[in-house]
Parts: structure tokens; C-alpha cells; sequence
């Protein structure tokens, strides 16, 4: 099923991701700081804070460091200004891409969005020119060990989520965007602390991708994952297993 590839290839972007560590650790307190400044310091009264928690634990980011940035942003004290910003574009095979930024210096992280989609074959886009194509979700992900899936099932629904795909990989909860803090505020209590909890967006559809393209694709989005501003590349691609093996080896 393409939502099932495509669960697989979010995966692997993911571990590509984690292995930078310094890299990430800095986005991640970023998004804790940005996430206080926004809504305070209580995770409890505020869903971003707390999701960028459960991305940093996820992530085993220190906890020393998810605190001094919370209190950082909390305190509302002078130093780095960022602001949200989503860019759209095309890759190469017409693959549809989100980036998600937060930057104290728009037009630089502009000017090096647009070079990276250039660069690889594909071009940046006006605002809203593909986020049509996606659907604004809450994602919980659980580990395949916590339940099967008949029990994550009748438990993501009583919780009020919407949908649920369950595999070897594990458990993908989705729920509406506003309900990600209540649903798996509920799931945590029966299968613990979730591997992550965030808004995502997800394809309504996906492009196949053949190995040639898929190369440059990849290309580029290891470049988007690298520029120290983005936080998050959605993209709405799906490569055949053998296809991603092969490159990914």
C-alpha cells in the first residue's frame, strides 16, 4: 500500500536525520524555544511545547538541554527573534515538498530553500501551491511492542483519533490537528510515553518515484535536512523497497 511505503520512507528520513545529532539537538531546542515564547512554559497548557518535548526525548536530547531552552523562551528575554515560515515547491518527477523553518533572517533562508530546489531539478513554488495536495494531521507514533493492533485500534478511537496504521515498524496514530494534545495525553496513560507526537502533513496521494529520480530526490532532501533552519521536509513520494535498499546501502 502506498501509505505503508510511504510510513517507510518517513522512517528513513528520520534515521538519516537522527544521526546528526549536534544538528539536530540545535533544531530541536529552537522549536522548545520558540514553542515557550509563544505559549508559556507549561507544557500542559501549551500542545506545542509539549510536543517539542516528546521530539526531544525522542530524540534522547539531554534533559539539561530541553531545559535551559524552554526557560529560555519562557522567559521572554532579549536574543534571537524567529518566526514560522512554510515554503513549497517541486522536486524532480514532480514530487510535491513542504519545508518548514524557523528563522531570524527570511531572506537568507530563502535564498539557500530556492538554491537547494534548483540545484537538484526542481523548483520553488508560490504558498499554496501544493499544500492542497496534503492534509494538516496530528501523528502519534507508538512502538509495535506496546500493543497489537487491534488494542492500538479500539484505544485511538476511544481517545478521539481518526485513523491508525499498525506494522512491523510500529503504530502511526492520526487525529485532527487541535486534538493531538488530548489524544495522546489518553494513549500515553495506557501505552506510555509516545516515540513522537507532532503535526505533520500528510500526502493525500503519492507520485512513484524510479531510481534515477529518486537519487536527485534524496539528494535534495538531505540538503533541505541539513540547513540548520529548516525543522520539517514532508514530501509526497513513494520508491519501491528494492529502489530505496539499493540507495540507502
Amino acid at each position: 500500500m502506498a501509505g505503508h511505503s510511504q510510513f517507510k520512507n518517513i522512517m528513513y528520513r528520520k534515521g538519516a536525520q537522527d544521526k546528526k545529532r549536534a544538528s539536530l539537538f540545535a533544531k530541536l531546542g529552537r522549536e522548545l524555544t520558540v514553542a515557550a515564547k509563544m505559549g508559556g512554559g507549561d507544557p500542559e497548557a501549551n500542545p506545542r511545547l509539549r510536543a517539542a518535548i516528546t521530539a526531544a526525548k525522542s530524540a534522547n536530547m539531554p534533559k539539561d538541554n530541553v531545559e535551559r531552552a524552554v526557560k529560555k523562551g519562557a522567559g521572554g528575554g532579549e536574543g534571537e527573534d524567529y518566526e514560522d515560515i512554510r515554503y513549497e515547491g517541486y522536486a524532480p518527477g514532480g514530487v510535491a515538498v513542504i519545508v518548514e523553518a524557523l528563522t531570524d533572517n527570511r531572506n537568507r533562508t530563502a535564498s539557500e530553500i530556492r538554491s537547494a530546489f534548483s540545484k537538484h531539478g526542481g523548483n520553488l513554488a508560490e504558498s499554496g501551491a501544493v499544500s492542497f495536495m496534503f492534509d494538516r494531521v496530528g501523528e502519534i507514533a507508538f512502538p509495535a511492542a506496546v500493543a497489537d493492533s487491534e488494542a492500538m485500534f479500539e484505544a485511538a478511537l476511544e481517545a478521539g483519533a481518526s485513523d491508525v496504521e499498525s506494522g512491523d515498524s510500529g503504530h502511526v496514530v492520526t487525529c485532527e490537528p487541535d486534538g493531538l494534545h488530548a489524544v495522546a495525553g489518553e494513549l500515553e496513560k495506557l501505552f506510555g510515553e509516545p516515540e513522537s507526537a507532532k503535526l505533520v502533513w500528510r500526502p493525500q496521494n503519492t507520485v512513484p518515484v524510479d531510481e534515477g529520480t529518486a537519487s536527485t530526490l534524496l539528494k535534495l532532501l538531505d540538503v533541505l535536512d541539513d540547513n540548520d533552519d529548516v525543522q520539517m521536509v514532508s514530501a509526497n513520494f513513494e520508491i519501491d523497497d528494492d529502489v530505496m535498499s539499493q540507495l540507502t546501502t
